[in-house]
């Protein structure tokens, strides 16, 4: 598969809590991961292994350098991909174009991006420049894809990849907006490509960042609130070299 490339900055179950009380547009209105909602969520991290996708046949963006820690996630949340994979119409696929991410690169990510949002709001205090750069990177303390929970995503077809409305990476800033996912704007196909992924990921438990379309997650903070849950399954700063499982991954907690 040809590899897609992300920029340099940078989730039948039951239905999730809204992450939103009003419009997806308006940032005033939603649950973000600096929220302290989020970040006061204890772990309980049982040390369950990260797998690599192609264990369980999930397909994975190539990258130029041919490292592969990017396609490694939790057991269980492979097990759930690939039976959501399995759950689309025939000649459409998921590609998932990151899993786990080393803690250093997040902090990298968060630092490069909270320098972008100062320019563009000089203004902003401390607190509404990390509120502003949480829209599009977690904190690095509760960061989904360090604990190998999340994963970012795209759907691809007969064709290849299809139209989502933005390329994954998109910011609010470049976007208009049109990256969060309930963007009232967007036309189709991208509208009736985003509900195909959100049907058959919510179905396997696994629920959206609001702010990012193809961001989702299974037993990470976000998740645990989004689903009512008293805790969190994984927790972050797990790496591959350390659990690595070749077996098959299984749905199970």
């Amino acid at each position: 598969m040809s590899p897609v490339t992300r920029a340099d900055h940078r989730r039948a179950a039951p239905s999730p809590r809204s992450a939103t009380e009003g419009t997806a547009a308006d940032t005033a209105d939603l649950v973000l991961l600096c929220d302290p909602r989020i970040t006061a969520i204890p772990v309980r991290d049982r040390g369950v292994a990260l797998v690599d996708l192609a264990v369980v046949g999930v397909a994975v963006a190539d990258r130029a350098d041919g490292d592969r820690s990017h396609a490694y996630v939790r057991a269980p949340l492979a097990a759930r991909l690939a039976l959501a994979d399995r759950l689309l119409p025939r000649g459409h696929r998921l590609l998932v174009v990151e899993g786990w991410r080393p803690m250093a690169e997040q902090a990298r990510i968060w630092s490069t991006y909270e320098a972008q949002v100062r320019l563009a709001h000089p203004c902003a205090t401390a607190a509404e420049v990390r509120r502003l750069t949480s829209r599009f990177v977690s904190p690095v303390e509760v960061a989904p894809h360090t604990s190998g929970g999340a994963v970012d995503l795209t759907l691809t077809g007969p064709d290849g990849p299809v139209d989502m409305g933005t390329e994954i990476d998109a910011t609010p800033e470049t976007s208009g907006g049109a990256c969060y996912f309930a963007y009232r704007d967007l036309a189709d196909p991208a509208r009736s490509n985003r509900a195909l992924l959100a049907r058959v990921l919510r179905l396997v438990g696994l629920v959206n960042y609001p702010t990012e379309w193809w961001h989702w997650s299974f037993g990470d903070r976000y998740w645990a609130w989004a689903m009512g849950e008293r805790s969190a399954l994984f927790g972050p700063d797990l790496h591959p070299g350390h659990t690595i499982a070749s077996g098959p991954a299984h749905p199970g907690r």
